[in-house]
């Protein structure tokens, strides 16, 4: 059965977005700031998967035959923080920011929350995390009551002493603070933040809790499971998703320990899909403002990627990405508005330097392509599918030195990497480089996109083919199939 796994890596950003002005974020480039910080990236192993062809990046430069597929990928979605991001790495695209509030809960959310969990509040301001456990730990663990705070993202987190209130006290006060922040106050996430420690040196503990709204349906998850092969996440990949579509959980306390799970379940699995999250790079030194131990982050990842290569068999696809930015070099302690990286890699083939440039459901595209996920019923139909193989493995024109991008009537869901890994490890093979990816019916046109907005639909074009927030597919119109078919090529296999 096929396999795939997607990693996210969770904010580190590149470089970023057209909007990021609007959200405060102009400037923001969290892996190309962090390797100017520390004077050049040592990551000798993504380096030579291909992560300096992402973006250009101080101490690790581009290399031109890299084996993965690279690129920047683009965010559709309204907002920058975790479950936007993941969800749109699935197909669901969020159209209208979910709430924020930069002064506190109103009375109508911190009065029943009060009244239903028997405890007052503190703080209900947004804050730092760790900075607000400082202020308030030794009150809260006088009086007994919920430190509760919020962000620049859609959450409201609860924070508490475990020595004062039992932890699943504190998972039952977040599960009836999700139940009351419905509606307009629908924010993404509830989270508890557990920490212990004594008054001016608490800290937090990895015992932390998301609960999520649930995502719309169908998304890509769903597809990938109605094709009868498992979904397994890893560490708070379940509570992204409120363990909608998702088979297995597997929590995590550390990367270390996501790491490991992930290989232990690369060379376990016989099929599915495998999507982890690691988070350390955002939680523990993203907000912290801490350049130098987020790039030590990303070389413990580094330094554990060759044993998840040697986890891959022949033909599994591996996908490394990220779901926003928390630029550690800037004054904000928040997430930014960024685009996500991508490394597509499949065991056997080399992609001989493709760079791949489009949007956020372009991951779940390809997973669910690899993985033989069918279409929804409403007519939605992905590019590069077991069940348009015949489309995607037509000849493409040989066209040097092109990057790929999104067309103007491509929209975020329908555009799958596959065909651009196999075809680029055919064109090594065989001496030719360069290859562009295939622009009738079955992925990108090459050159650079036409027009403004990559969701609009180009005159004459097909409409886009990502999955809505409202879980809606976007119907494509028949086009009517004219003149004789091409026969069907030979695919040289690695």
């Amino acid at each position: 059965m096929p396999r795939a796994c997607v990693i996210v890596l969770d904010a580190v950003g590149a470089g970023a977005l057209p909007d990021a002005e609007d959200y405060g974020d102009e400037g923001s480039d969290t892996l190309g700031n962090v390797a100017r910080a520390v004077g050049g990236l040592d990551l000798p192993s993504l380096e030579a998967l291909g992560l300096g062809n992402v973006e250009p990046l101080e101490g690790c430069p581009p290399q031109p035959g890299a084996p993965a597929v690279a690129g920047r990928l683009t965010e559709r979605s309204k907002g920058k923080d975790t479950t936007t991001g993941h969800w749109e790495l699935m197909g669901v695209v969020t159209p209208q920011p979910m709430p924020v509030y930069s002064h506190g809960f109103p009375h109508d959310v911190i009065d029943p929350f009060m009244h239903r969990t028997g405890r007052g509040v503190l703080g209900n301001r947004p804050a730092s995390g760790t900075e607000i456990i400082q202020e308030l730990g030794e009150e809260h663990q006088r009086t007994g009551k919920w430190i509760v705070y919020t962000s620049a993202d859609s959450v409201f987190q609860v924070a508490a002493h475990e020595d004062t209130i039992p932890l699943e006290e504190l998972y039952d006060a977040c599960r009836t603070a999700r139940e009351i922040l419905t509606g307009k106050h629908a924010v993404g996430r509830v989270i508890a933040r557990p920490f212990t420690g004594e008054p001016g040196n608490y800290e937090r503990t990895p015992n932390r809790h998301d609960f999520s709204l649930e995502p719309k349906r169908p998304n890509y998850l769903s597809l990938v499971r109605d094709s009868g092969l498992p979904v397994h996440g890893v560490g708070k990949i379940f509570d992204i998703f409120a363990g909608v579509d998702i088979d297995e959980s597997h929590p995590t306390k550390s990367n270390v320990e996501g790491i490991t799970q992930t290989e232990r379940l690369l060379r376990e699995l016989d099929g599915g899909l495998v999507f982890t999250n690691l988070v350390e790079t955002d939680m523990l030194w993203g907000h912290r403002n801490d350049p130098v131990n987020f790039h030590r982050c990303l070389q413990d990842f580094d330094r554990r990627l060759p044993d998840l290569l040697d986890a891959l068999r022949p033909g599994d696809l591996l996908i490394l990405t990220s779901d926003h930015g928390c630029d550690p070099t800037t004054p904000s302690t928040d997430h930014s508005r960024e685009h996500a990286l991508l490394l597509a890699y499949v065991q056997g083939r080399n992609a001989g330097g493709r760079i791949h440039e489009g949007e956020f459901a372009d991951v779940g595209a390809t997973v669910n392509a690899w993985l033989g996920g069918k279409a929804p019923s409403r007519g939605m139909a992905f590019r590069g599918s077991r069940s348009s193989s015949r489309d995607a493995e037509r000849p493409a024109r040989r066209r040097s030195g092109v990057r790929e991008r999104a067309g103007s009537g491509r929209a975020a869901g329908g555009v799958s990497l596959r065909d651009r890994s196999e075809r680029a490890a055919d064109g090594v093979r065989g001496g030719r480089r360069g290859r562009a990816a295939p622009s009738a019916r079955g992925g990108l046109r090459p050159g650079r996109a036409r027009g403004a907005d990559p969701g609009r639909p180009r005159r004459g074009g097909r409409r886009g083919g990502h999955l809505a927030a409202d879980g809606r597919a976007r119907a494509r119109p028949r086009r009517r199939r004219t003149g004789r078919r091409r026969p069907r090529p030979s695919f040289r296999g690695s």
